[in-house]
């Protein structure tokens, strides 16, 4: 008899991808290690492959492993889009988004065409700008949910919903990460990434300048891509041109990434609940509030 994958398996199993450990993966998922190593051993056994292999503190995915990664992330988005869609009746109304580029190009289609199925009628508004920018207007009520890196205390504004890896990244064809003094592309100097890079390099030796300043993460990426700049970015910006840099490079690793899915004041109405949970759901790898418990 031939037997489906687990759901809950697979959450576990994406939460331990992205964050590189099951330890976070356990804190994550609000289960023991014991229960997270079990559900990997019973999820290997279904599939048959070896899922992930250790580098030193880290566990990282086996060639197997990436390519459950996408089947992994696209049903578990089925199934919560199947079920909201059971669950909540025909709405009407217009919900105003905002959230930076570096999130809308990866994160936004699956968000809104899942949301589109289930909710054809309720007009969606997205207006990309930089995280601070978002969390003002969204305070202000001129937004009415946000997607934003976070940085600090939320203040009950809203939740950590997803934690990415942050790489530091080159271009694929050129070596600009051997010279000696290197060359950074950053964003604005309210960007907390700008003084971690700055900060981090610092730290190990090593000399640095920035080269290239926007507060488009695709200008960013591009001005990479295009050999002239190194520079710092989520999991869900990384594309084709770009290589990714580690210790071997020169590079340490770098802390994770907090995503916070905020809710202005008045934004109360059932279309707001609907898209709130559906980002929730389809882009969160963590329970909600899971980073203040």
């Amino acid at each position: 008899m031939s037997y489906g994958l687990d759901i809950d398996q697979l959450r576990t199993f994406i939460a331990i991808a992205e964050l590189g450990s099951f330890t976070r993966a356990a804190d994550a998922v609000n289960r023991t290690q014991s229960a997270v190593s079990m559900q990997m051993r019973r999820l290997e056994e279904r599939v048959g492959q070896a899922l992930f292999t250790r580098d030193g503190r880290q566990s990282r995915l086996t060639d197997s492993g990436y390519r459950l990664q996408d089947y992994a992330r696209r049903m578990i988005r089925l199934n919560d889009e199947t079920l909201t869609a059971f669950a909540e009746p025909e709405l009407l109304g217009r919900v105003r988004l905002g959230l930076p580029d570096d999130y809308a190009e990866r994160l936004l289609p699956q968000v809104l065409a899942g949301f589109a199925c289930i909710n054809p009628t309720v007009e969606v508004v997205v207006e990309c700008t930089g995280s601070i920018g978002v969390s003002e207007k969204v305070r202000r009520d001129e937004l009415d949910l946000g997607i934003v890196t976070s940085c600090g205390d939320l203040n009950g504004f809203g939740d950590i919903v997803r934690r990415e890896r942050l790489y530091w990244v080159g271009p694929e064809s050129r070596c600009i990460h051997d010279e000696e003094t290197v060359r950074l592309a950053l964003g604005h100097e309210t960007c907390a990434w700008r003084s971690l890079a700055i900060n981090t390099l610092s730290r190990v030796g090593r000399s640095c300048r920035v080269a290239y300043t926007s507060g488009s993460a695709a200008a960013i990426t591009s001005a990479v891509a295009a050999g002239l700049a190194i520079a710092v970015v989520p999991e869900s910006a990384l594309r084709p041109g770009l290589r990714i840099l580690d210790a071997r490079d020169g590079f340490p690793d770098l802390p994770p990434a907090n995503i916070a899915l905020i809710r202005a004041p008045n934004a109360v109405d059932a279309t707001h609940d609907a898209l709130h949970d559906h980002i929730a759901a389809a882009i969160g790898n963590l329970p909600m509030r899971a980073a203040a418990e």
